[in-house]
């Protein structure tokens, strides 16, 4: 894989200084023409050999193109707080929004080629690891990321020439370190881990570009004209008023009429004195559990869902009672603003995942891909269908990082939705929460029932199981909630 970066390309200074003005305006006019298309966002991965030119390229880029507009990271160690939460955390942060460019200097592909080389992890994790990224980009790009993906090689004597003379110049020497010599001496098994990690993830949508860091005139040329024309190409998609059609294959077709939904018995009985009694044990019981020491370590992410008027509101106050106000935070979910829609999907999510020891209550969700925008068309078939995926992937990344998922889909009758909309309708303090979009959305009522069973079939999983809650009776669902959660967390806090 690595055979043509270890030729020994050069450029002579004449041809490089003639080259890089031109090169330059282009790349400007490019940035600028993503800026004011708005059309995409291009995310830059910069990796390597150490010693091989990396930080000089990314420098190289900055100055060559407008600084405002391209968001550059340098990933180090996680901080505290990006340690307490999944791995992909952190990037998802610094994704770029469209029509910016981003640059991830020492991104998602370094620690788990790097533990694998110090053998801190065991072959398997490797591949658990590279898969997940597979999937990740896979995801990234059908949201409309253009991702552009640098190796930056060296061969091994050129790596040992280059430490070398960076540790000769009194102005670099800062720069090479005992860890650096320390690859120097793994760079066998780094070189090999590194081509099965590049052959694992070189897709088509995503395919690597090798860069032959031993000449920095070279390299510098080389990654300049890649990304101009790279983004080139992408800019005259995006110039194309029309965009290839995307079908997936359709789901069977029901043969009967016996859903989820519709085996649920809706109204289930329970008297106020008994609810008053089970709310107050169940709250005890969940107060205690937040506040033991091994949820330190742990945290809580619960999903409400469900028809509207099922009472989310009042299942979510129930549960925040028991909390801390310090220890909980409840985010509500609406259309998405300007910001969230120019990342992908899941980004509005992931921003607001919660620290060790902490619970966060979602108002709606990540689910709102399947079930609102598959039903009002606000994105395609195949968007909707490889959803599912993308969503147990990003639920698994929540449970391997110590999360405790609970998801609930309230559910309440067609009958029952219309007697509690017109009882909003008639009380001054509830009037608000009726909308016209609440009145259109019931004529899609068998729609959305279709959209719910699909969605719990296709995404209720060993890890994150759906809870379906019978919420005709408001006093039985708020407590089937919280002891559902007091049932999780002890299983949780168990193990």
């Amino acid at each position: 894989m690595f055979e043509s970066a270890e030729l020994g390309h050069k450029m002579d200074k004449e041809s490089y200084a003639a080259a890089v003005p031109a090169l330059r305006a282009e790349l400007l006019d490019a940035q600028f023409e993503l800026l004011d298309l708005k059309n995409f966002a291009v995310v830059v991965l910069i990796n390597g050999m150490d010693g091989a030119g990396k930080g000089e390229t990314v420098n190289l880029l900055n100055e060559w193109m407008d600084p405002r507009h391209i968001q550059t990271w340098a990933f180090d160690s996680p901080t505290e707080e990006e340690a307490e939460r999944p791995f992909m955390y952190r990037f998802w942060r610094a994704l770029p929004p469209k029509g910016r460019i981003g640059v991830l200097f020492n991104n998602w592909y370094t620690d788990p080629i790097t533990d694998a080389v110090l053998h801190k992890r065991k072959k398997a994790r490797l591949e658990q690891r590279l898969a997940e990224i597979r999937r990740f980009e896979a995801m990234l790009v059908r949201e409309g990321v253009l991702l552009v993906k640098f190796w930056f090689h060296l061969s091994k004597p050129g790596q040992k020439a280059r430490l070398k003379e960076l540790e000769k110049d009194p102005r670099t020497r800062w720069r090479v370190t005992e860890r650096d010599w320390r690859f120097y001496e793994d760079y066998d098994r780094y070189r090999d881990v590194a081509s099965h990690a590049l052959r694992q993830t070189s897709t088509g949508d995503a395919p690597w570009q090798i860069v032959d860091g031993s000449d920095p005139r070279f390299r510098a040329l080389f990654v300049g004209r890649s990304l101009l024309q790279i983004l080139r190409r992408r800019l005259e998609l995006a110039r194309h008023p029309w965009s290839p059609r995307q079908v997936a294959p359709p789901l069977a077709t029901a043969m009967d009429t016996l859903d989820l939904l519709g085996s649920l018995k809706l109204r289930q009985e329970m008297k106020r004195k008994q609810y008053e009694d089970e709310l107050e044990r169940y709250q005890g019981r969940l107060a205690l559990l937040t506040r033991e020491a091994a949820f330190r370590k742990r945290s809580l992410v619960v999903v409400f869902e469900g028809s509207d008027a099922a009472g989310k509101g009042g299942a979510i106050r129930r549960v925040t009672a028991a909390l801390d106000a310090r220890q909980y935070r409840i985010v509500p979910v609406a259309a998405p603003t300007e910001e969230e829609r120019a990342q992908p999907y899941l980004w509005r999510f992931w921003r607001h995942l919660p620290r060790q020891g902490k619970v966060v209550l979602f108002d709606r969700s990540w689910y709102g891909r399947v079930l609102v925008e598959r039903v009002e068309g606000y994105c395609s078939e195949a968007d909707w269908m490889r959803a599912y995926a993308e969503i147990n992937d990003f639920e698994d990344q929540l449970v391997g990082a110590g999360a405790v998922v609970v998801k609930f889909w309230l559910a309440i009758g067609k009958d029952e939705q219309l007697a509690r909309f017109k009882e909003r309708e008639a009380e001054p303090h509830k009037r608000f929460k009726i909308t016209e979009e609440d009145w259109r959305n019931r004529e899609k009522w068998d729609d959305y029932a279709r959209a719910v069973c699909d969605m719990v079939d296709r995404s209720s999983t060993e890890i994150a199981p759906w809870n379906l809650v019978e919420a005709e009776n408001k006093y039985y669902a708020r407590i089937k909630v919280l002891r559902t959660l007091c049932e999780r967390l002890e299983a949780a806090l168990d193990k």
